[in-house]
């Protein structure tokens, strides 16, 4: 059967789709459309020059894969860019017979590493040779800088910049950072790594998951080359483990891995591990490997709060050169608060659609777009929602507001409660006032009244009410 540029794109669409996350696969690779195919040459139509510098920016790897499985190892990418009145805005094109491409194509792939061509030693023999190159395996774009810092992850961020400064040579050996899917982990790993390198030119640095790290495992162990394994990562200086506790179905891989920490650890060298849980409560693992992991230090990273999901998102859009209103910044962050990653996704969403529709990033763009993402559609804000809002921006627990007390702060908090609660809810006067411990309507009243007053006279005061007040309108969008 002949190939069409059709059935081509088609292949590549079945496996990329397989590779990354749903949404993105949406966003990216659906809006393509396959044009012409000549020979190893696949032309492709983007809807804009922005869609084309993101591809280029984020998946030619995987395009050029993916697309030398269909027509061979000197597949060639052209790309038309379409502007308002449909016709090509130029004809230019990727070359991806000589895109470079990672080492980590396929499980069975070498170790991440580079030898000096002009040495025709083995590095695995001589275990003393540290003379050659080795892949990091870092993302340039993760550093320190664009890592935004907060109560969240404060501890996990500072611990990583002493050890990018002092590797091997401080009290955190190992590192330990844990925390749920999407809060940072990995990023954190790549800033330390990029880091050392930046201070440490003569340090090999290495990062690598814990997956690739048992099926290379598993690969030298069929080839009866398990010392020839364990050497090579024995000659790193700062090793770095991501999600370690997939090393839960990996005995054997705990062996080597073990061999290898006592010796990096003993030599003075850094190692660096990551886990979705503390060490206390990983499950599967070696208590000898627990142990170990206990000896530096282990620091978490929580979910941000709403400020600091604020910052995270700025930060991203300045990675993108974007500008977006207050207004949207903050809707984004209020209704986003789960992890980092689905901010992010939510950036991208923005982006693609805003460049494919040629409107601005306004708040309707941004409910629209973002309605698969999170809840967007209007809701009736409750007197119980408010009092949640108000009880953690005051760090109130929520039992206080219904006492009988004195305590200013507790008072205040009380007060702006029901003042939100009149100005934000349909609930009568004694409705709002039976949420506070059965007090009676006249309570409620007062309390208004006072809210009032304290603004025109109180500075600080307004701009808590203010912020309260801001709180409240997102969580009813």
């Amino acid at each position: 059967m002949n190939k069409t540029a059709e059935s081509v794109w088609a292949n590549c669409l079945d496996i990329i789709k397989d590779i990354v996350e749903w949404q993105h696969f949406k966003t990216w690779f659906e809006p393509i459309v396959p044009i012409e195919l000549k020979g190893n040459i696949l032309l492709i139509q983007v809807p804009s020059n922005f869609f084309y510098e993101y591809l280029e920016q984020h998946y030619v790897t995987l395009l050029a894969k993916t697309l030398k499985r269909q027509l061979g190892k000197d597949a060639k990418l052209e790309y038309r860019i379409m502007i308002d009145s449909g016709n090509t805005n130029g004809r230019g094109h990727m070359d991806l017979a000589s895109t470079q491409t990672k080492s980590d194509v396929s499980n069975t792939l070498e170790l991440p590493m580079r030898i000096n061509r002009n040495s025709e030693l083995n590095p695995f023999a001589i275990p003393g040779i540290k003379k050659m190159q080795i892949d990091p395996q870092l993302n340039s774009e993760d550093t320190f800088d664009k890592f935004v810092e907060g109560d969240c992850n404060r501890v996990a961020r500072r611990a990583g910049k002493t050890v990018a400064e002092k590797p091997g040579n401080n009290s955190f050996n190992p590192l330990f950072i844990y925390g749920g899917s999407g809060l940072g982990k990995t990023h954190l790993l790549h800033a330390i790594g990029n880091e050392v390198k930046r201070l440490h030119h003569n340090k090999v640095v290495l990062y690598v998951s814990s997956e690739k790290f048992i099926n290379q495992f598993q690969y030298h162990s069929r080839n009866n080359q398990i010392n020839d394994f364990i050497n090579f990562y024995q000659l790193v200086d700062v090793l770095m483990i991501d999600d370690v506790q997939f090393f839960n179905r990996a005995e054997k891989s705990q062996d080597a891995f073990f061999a290898i920490f006592n010796h990096l650890q003993q030599s003075g060298k850094q190692l660096i591990l990551t886990s979705d849980k503390s060490p206390k409560d990983l499950d599967g693992l070696q208590d000898r490997l627990l142990s170990r992991f206990r000896w530096g230090l282990s620091a978490d990273i929580q979910v941000p709060d709403y400020e600091t999901r604020i910052e995270i998102f700025e930060q991203k859009m300045r990675d993108e050169g974007l500008v977006m209103s207050p207004e949207v910044v903050k809707y984004v962050a209020y209704n986003i608060n789960t992890n980092v990653r689905e901010l992010r996704g939510a950036l991208i969403s923005l982006l693609a659609q805003s460049s494919l529709n040629k409107r601005e990033i306004d708040i309707d763009l941004a409910k629209r777009v973002l309605r698969n993402i999170i809840k967007t559609s209007n809701k009736e804000v409750t007197i119980d929602t408010i009092q949640r809002l108000v009880c953690e921006y005051f760090d109130v627990p929520y039992n206080r507001l219904l006492e009988k007390t004195r305590k200013r702060e507790i008072v205040q908090a009380r007060q702006i409660t029901m003042y939100l609660s009149k100005n934000f809810t349909k609930n009568s006067l004694k409705t709002i006032g039976e949420h506070f411990g059965g007090r009676d309507h006249t309570t409620v009243i007062h309390s208004c009244q006072t809210v009032k007053d304290l603004m025109d006279t109180d500075s600080i005061f307004k701009e808590n009410v203010l912020e309260l007040t801001q709180k409240v309108q997102l969580a009813s969008m």
